[in-house]
């Protein structure tokens, strides 16, 4: 696949899945009403842009290391988790770190969302794919 069509599918899938994960937690979990999620998830899409891409080279560079090791549906499901979190979490940090937090609030708001990264590395992971997937470019027939 070309680095832009990787590019695109990166991006639409991170913005995308953080459209729906993010929104559905934020409305059932955190009792934000529809028009603070949608604010919320609107903010996010500008570092989704910047971030997506540079995720995306990220992750496959640590499904390479675990593929090492072993090549099965366990270590795969770990090694997303691991780069979901060294990725994702200090992303999360700065954010909140530069929303004015002190560092108590961004260090517990950081271990409150431990949980829901870990749930969310595995499903991104085979989403991403799938978004790559569907960004590829197709062989074409040719008729004589």
């Amino acid at each position: 696949m070309s680095i832009k069509r990787e590019t695109i599918a990166d991006t639409f899938a991170l913005i995308s899945f953080g459209l729906v994960v993010g929104m559905s937690v934020e409305l059932f979990v955190a009792g934000l009403s529809i028009e603070q999620s949608l604010h919320s998830r609107l903010l996010s899409i500008p570092v989704n842009l910047l971030v997506a891409r540079a995720y995306g080279i990220y992750r496959d560079w640590v499904m390479a290391q675990g593929r090492k090791m072993t090549r099965n549906s366990l270590m795969d499901s770990v090694m997303d988790i691991v780069a979901f979190l060294t990725f994702q979490m200090p992303v999360y940090a700065v954010l909140v770190g530069t929303s004015g937090a002190s560092l108590d609030q961004v260090i517990t708001a950081c271990m409150g969302q431990l949980g829901a990264l870990i749930l969310m590395a595995r499903p991104y992971g085979i989403y991403m794919q799938m978004c790559r997937n569907w960004f590829a470019e197709r062989a074409t027939v040719q008729t004589a």
